[in-house]
């Protein structure tokens, strides 16, 4: 897959490039979570998520994130990568609770921030990539949240800096990313809603021979 170096987060090189025919979710939330984790990579993850099953006992279709930030142990140290999820614009399975995963953007870092925060590397990569997302999809910072905002977890831990993450999203302007044609998910006659155009292609990872391209209803809830 396309990794993306983290001093690129910044500029315009964000896998946001969906490809011919997926169409955006409405998205209103970005929910942070950590691994808790010495170690991890996506395809390590996509198979650990293999294993859960729903409420109503059906198995994940694979990892539940849709973007996953490394540390250096499994990924390389700040690099960021769109997960399946991301490329075919499906809902989650990370908040456990069914609004945060049908619209909340899931992105997890490798690391267990209960013993001690980000590197410099991963916080300068989600400070990026929680920017760039939340401008295009005009999310406020006050749904730029942590998976125990939602859910009884210690998830993402004490260390992570997600007040400053918060204050980003906050300092800065939410104007649209540029001229951006197409509809959003959901709403059918509203082609207000900016859709990001992404400038890096990303392909779908395979893992261990999973087909990743499933097909799901739309009003399935996966929760955790």
């Amino acid at each position: 897959p396309t990794l993306i170096p983290q001093q690129d987060l910044a500029a315009t090189s964000l896998p946001e490039d969906l490809p011919p025919g997926v169409e955006s979710r409405v998205w209103k939330h970005i929910v942070l979570h950590h691994t808790a984790s010495e170690r991890g990579d996506v395809e390590s993850i996509h198979e650990a998520h293999l294993q859960n099953k729903d409420k109503s006992g059906k198995p994940w279709l694979g990892i539940g994130y849709h973007f996953v930030v490394g540390n250096g142990n499994g990924m390389p140290d700040g690099e960021v990568e769109a997960t399946f999820r991301w490329r075919q614009q499906m809902h989650g399975a990370h908040a456990g609770v069914s609004d945060y995963n049908q619209h909340g953007i899931g992105i997890v870092l490798v690391g267990n921030f209960e013993t001690q925060p980000p590197s410099p590397a991963q916080q300068e990569a989600v400070e990026g990539l929680v920017n760039r997302l939340a401008r295009s999809y005009e999310i406020s910072a006050g749904q730029v949240i942590g998976h125990g905002d939602v859910k009884a977890t210690d998830c993402p831990g004490k260390f992570f800096p997600l007040s400053d993450l918060q204050q980003l999203v906050a300092s800065r302007s939410l104007s649209k990313p540029g001229p951006i044609s197409g509809r959003s998910l959901g709403s059918p006659q509203d082609n207000t809603k900016p859709i990001p155009k992404w400038n890096i292609p990303v392909p779908l990872r395979a893992t261990s021979g999973q087909p990743l391209s499933a097909p799901i209803a739309p009003s399935a809830s996966f929760n955790r």
